[in-house]
């Protein structure tokens, strides 16, 4: 039997979800890169799971012949940082990244503080990298 995936697509408000991130600058900034994200995949804000807020949809099937679908681009805020949900970035793009300011990786996932803290120009651009691979 096909193990179900944990994070899938839900009708919670992202408004609300949103409303609830503290402190105060972490709610700025997850709204600041909702709008960018919206902006650069012309896509609306939904909640995949309890946490991440995504856009788009991207179906993924591995080489093991797992399938399921994902948001295309998204982040979650998290207690101690924001996660960026980028498909692609942290494998093809690190000189990039490291230009970007202070951040951290994980296997494909981009970790910061603040968005004062890294070049958000080079973020869209990453966010546009990633919904073309």
């Amino acid at each position: 039997m096909a193990k179900k995936n944990k994070t899938v697509e839900t009708e919670a408000s992202v408004e609300k979800f949103l409303d609830g991130v503290e402190p105060e600058q972490k709610r700025d900034d997850c709204r600041a890169i909702a709008k960018m994200m919206a902006d650069v995949s012309k896509e609306k804000a939904k909640m995949w799971g309890t946490s991440i807020i995504g856009f788009g949809n991207y179906h993924y099937e591995y080489e093991s012949g797992r399938t399921g679908d994902i948001c295309a681009i998204g982040f979650a805020p998290r207690k101690s940082n924001i996660v960026l949900y980028m498909n692609g970035v942290v494998e093809n793009h690190g000189d990039d990244l490291k230009k970007m300011g202070k951040v951290k990786t994980g296997k494909g996932c981009v970790y910061i503080n603040k968005l004062s803290e890294i070049d958000t120009k080079i973020l869209k651009d990453l966010m546009k990298k990633s919904l073309k691979n």
